[in-house]
């Protein structure tokens, strides 16, 4: 008797256990759509540990919560989130008890991942309709989750879920979650999507290489985005245009240009678009302009950057008529002091009588303080004088710049001869003549 019981007992327990394990009886309901019935069954199931014991019932649980969610009855309703969130929760439980996730082989099972893929996608949108900028991106990451293993089952057309990926960029990039949207836009650009909406993709990624101060991946991703979109010229911009055009007011600009001349010395552009900024600021047109205090040392900068310049681009004399006109406008300001100073000492002198010492020692400063500007302005307009001589023809905006130079070279060589034959220097006087003459008469060569 005692041996039959045990029989008994051991069969109930196999019996069980079998029952259990069976989830056709689910399955054949959620086949039918009866996914109300199926929950209530799934649910009771879910107590038995050896129903669970399988990959398989988080599979089912995950299609019938979230078959349910989508039903007419439920779409939309704090219930159908609910739903959802245990969906994803079942599929997540699924997919680390079966990382290959071979039912998803199965017709049947591939409908969890698409159902969750779907409404995430959809409540991902709307978000982002709304600019719920956060909320959209949780939603949106995990829908780029589900296509990402409906891809690799082959249950999406494309090798590549276009429509998700940009739209978890844009949503990334509005709400400032820039690792985020850098991380889907790589994905569009390194399979070189391109079309409508897709040029913002290379921009973003050009924009944030450059500011991370990676100009590998800068000339990466404005080669790629050239290729796709070769039309364009955004693409055509470099690194000196994106350091400059980036950066807002003129120290942001400085510091950048100096941190790109930092890796790279010698760079053409850098080095004149560094001169020409600096000589905005000294030489700016507003005349009431408020000049940096430290001017001195920008002068100084400013005249390094367009040597570096001209010595990196041979017979381009741009960079010395920059130098020149400076210290032209500079000698200008200079020479209303003088012009203030003998009104003034004339009005203070009485006629018949010297001016006084201080006026005099005054005088005597200002001129050679004009003297010594205005030596500034020589070398480099002679150095563009030379340039334009060896060019042979010239076009109207060129002969123009060759006749300020030779008139100002003119001036200087005038001036420098004044002072000679005030110091009774008649060999120097002589010498500043001849080169006063030669500007002059090279001045009225250049036929307009």
């Amino acid at each position: 008797m005692k041996s039959y019981f045990l029989t008994l007992a051991v069969l109930l327990m196999a019996a069980t256990s079998l029952v259990a394990q069976n989830y056709d009886p689910v399955k054949t309901l959620v086949m039918l759509n009866q996914f109300d019935k199926a929950k209530t069954d799934i649910d009771k199931a879910f107590n038995n540990a050896k129903y669970t014991a399988k990959p398989e019932a988080f599979i089912l649980k995950s299609i019938i919560y979230s078959s349910l969610a989508n039903t007419d009855s439920k779409k939309g309703t704090p219930e159908a989130e609910q739903l959802i969130a245990d969906a994803d929760a079942a599929f997540a439980k699924f997919r680390e008890m079966d990382p290959a996730m071979a039912l998803l082989s199965e017709p049947m099972y591939q409908n969890g991942a698409v159902n969750l893929y779907s409404t995430f996608y959809t409540s991902g949108y709307n978000d982002y309709s709304k600019k719920n900028w956060g909320d959209a991106l949780v939603k949106l990451k995990k829908a780029i989750g589900y296509s990402d293993i409906l891809t690799k089952f082959k249950l999406l057309s494309s090798s590549l879920d276009t429509n998700v990926l940009i739209l978890a960029g844009i949503t990334a990039e509005s709400g400032g979650f820039k690792d985020d949207a850098l991380v889907y836009y790589q994905k569009l650009a390194n399979a070189k999507v391109g079309g409508d909406g897709f040029e913002g993709v290379y921009r973003y990624l050009i924009t944030y290489s450059f500011g991370k101060k990676d100009m590998e991946a800068f000339e990466r991703y404005k080669a790629l985005g050239k290729e796709v979109f070769p039309k364009s010229d955004y693409f055509d911009y470099d690194k000196v245009d994106f350091a400059v055009g980036l950066a807002n007011g003129f120290e942001e600009k400085l510091k950048a240009i100096d941190e790109l001349l930092a890796t790279d010395p010698d760079n053409f552009k850098a080095n004149q678009v560094l001169g020409e900024i600096l000589y905005d600021t000294l030489d700016p047109r507003d005349t009431e302009a408020v000049l940096p205090a430290y001017n001195a040392e920008l002068e100084k900068k400013m005249i390094g950057a367009f040597n570096r310049a001209a010595k990196a681009r041979p017979g381009y004399e741009i960079p010395y008529l920059y130098i020149g006109d400076h210290f032209i406008n500079k000698a200008s300001v200079v020479s209303e002091k003088r012009d203030q100073h003998a009104k003034d000492m004339k009005a203070r002198t009485k006629p018949g009588t010297m001016a006084s010492k201080e006026d005099i020692a005054k005088r005597d400063a200002l001129d050679k303080e004009y003297g010594e500007t205005l030596e500034g302005a020589k070398e480099p307009y002679e150095a563009a004088a030379g340039i334009f001589a060896a060019r042979g023809e010239l076009d109207t905006r060129d002969k123009q710049q060759y006749k300020k130079a030779t008139s100002y070279l003119a001036d200087i060589f005038a001036f420098k001869k004044a002072m000679a034959a005030k110091a009774k220097n008649t060999a120097d006087q002589a010498k500043w003549a001849a080169e006063e003459k030669k500007w002059n008469d090279r001045y009225e060569s250049i036929k307009n």
